[in-house]
């Protein structure tokens, strides 16, 4: 039998898949489950995979590439879609493409299967990420194919296959999680008129119930990437874990957004993002004295360009590439510590750490200088203001 490599999460869409395309393909399925901080039990995900009919199960443990490689570039772009998504999800996706064309010329399967629906961003994400490494890949996308047409439809199915399922009718939310975040939608939010429940947070304590007193934490960067919190150096993986655990408490890091998806219409999601939260607000503090006014407004332009690019699924294309070598040129100095006071889901910045600093308090403090005199303001704006002065000239003489 031919062989399909199966995008599986252990979810309501990635378990149907498994029966169906024995069904309607007649072919042995390679379960891949790339993990990138689902918090997950992988055991239980394997064992579901092989009750649902799977050949074969593989489960990569990606977390430690899913930031250095993806979320923590990202980082240092300055990449938010839409000035205000912190891309979780558009992260994992390019990465999970790449480990599934690993594994499929591994195994010989001649094709690549994923759940995503023909509505969404992520068909795009990971057929695009698949063609960058394989453009002769077949790929299957069940949801674009067969008479399923809701998740209430998709959990009558499962149940007809006795698939165990932990989504229910009355909690529908679809759900995406890794390390960097937690993305809820459908439901009751996709009505805009509903405001979302903060019953449904699983990374994040809600404000109101946050602790009483404030926090204080502080993040170490070295050229633009994390290194440290609270002067304790950590890999990676340990330092997200730590500021997850360390804003979730504080009630920081849940965005309600409505958002152009790429395939034409809007979509409304409840995101959580506590660590990436903190991350984004020290080191651009940290970019505000470490760069010039140009490097810093350039930046700040290639960042929305960058956000788009991975929203977009174009992760694997030379002009993300060519962004990131000119953060990585920039951040050369971007060195330092911030500190930030946390309380109820608010952050405030409460001291900057740098021996990088372009910012002089002499220079810019209220009194006399070396290099600069108030005097030295007089000529300047004469010249600055003379294009102003000669276009009311012109006007006059009108």
């Amino acid at each position: 039998m031919e062989k399909v490599v199966l995008a599986y999460s252990g979810g309501l869409d990635t378990s149907i898949i498994i029966p169906w395309l024995k069904e309607n393909y007649s072919l042995d399925v390679i379960a891949v489950c790339v993990d990138v901080g689902q918090d997950d039990d992988m055991e239980e995900v394997k064992k579901k995979a092989i009750a649902s009919g799977a050949a074969k199960v593989f489960v990569v443990d990606a977390k430690e590439e899913f930031l250095t490689e993806y979320a923590f570039k990202a980082l240092k772009a300055g990449a938010m879609y839409e000035n205000r998504y912190l891309l979780g999800t558009s992260f994992a996706r390019p990465l999970m493409a790449k480990k599934l064309v690993e594994i499929a010329h591994q195994e010989g399967a001649t094709y690549i299967c994923h759940g995503c629906t023909g509505k969404g961003n992520d068909q795009v994400r990971f057929e695009v990420g698949v063609a960058a490494f394989d453009p002769m890949m077949k790929i299957i996308a069940p949801w674009r194919e067969w008479d399923i047409e809701s998740r209430e439809d998709a959990i009558d199915y499962a149940e007809a296959k006795g698939i165990k399922l932990t989504v229910t009718k009355e909690k529908i939310y679809s759900r995406d999680q890794n390390m960097w975040h937690i993305s809820h939608e459908g439901g009751d939010i996709e009505t805009l008129s509903n405001e979302h429940k903060e019953e449904m947070y699983m990374m994040v304590t809600p404000p109101k119930l946050a602790k009483d007193e404030e926090s204080f934490v502080s993040v170490t960067f070295e050229k633009g990437f994390p290194v440290a919190v609270d002067g304790d150096a950590m890999g990676p993986v340990e330092l997200l874990q730590k500021l997850n655990k360390i804003a979730g408490e504080n009630g920081i890091g849940v965005i309600d957004i409505v958002e152009n998806r790429l395939v034409g219409m809007k979509s409304r999601g409840i995101y959580e993002t506590p660590g990436g939260t903190l991350l984004y607000k020290a080191l651009t503090d940290l970019e505000s004295v470490c760069l010039d006014k140009d490097s810093w407004a350039l930046k700040r332009s290639l960042s929305e360009k960058y956000a788009d690019l991975a929203y977009n699924g174009l992760w694997f294309t030379s002009l993300r590439e060519a962004i990131d070598s000119f953060v990585d040129t920039l951040h050369e100095n971007v060195t330092g510590t911030i500190k930030m006071k946390l309380y109820k889901g608010n952050v405030k910045v409460a001291g900057r750490i740098t021996e990088n600093a372009l910012y002089d308090e002499e220079i810019s403090s209220f009194g006399a200088s070396d290099l600069y005199s108030h005097s030295d303001a007089e000529g300047f704006i004469k010249i600055f203001s003379l294009p102003t002065k000669i276009k009311k000239l012109k006007e006059d003489r009108k």
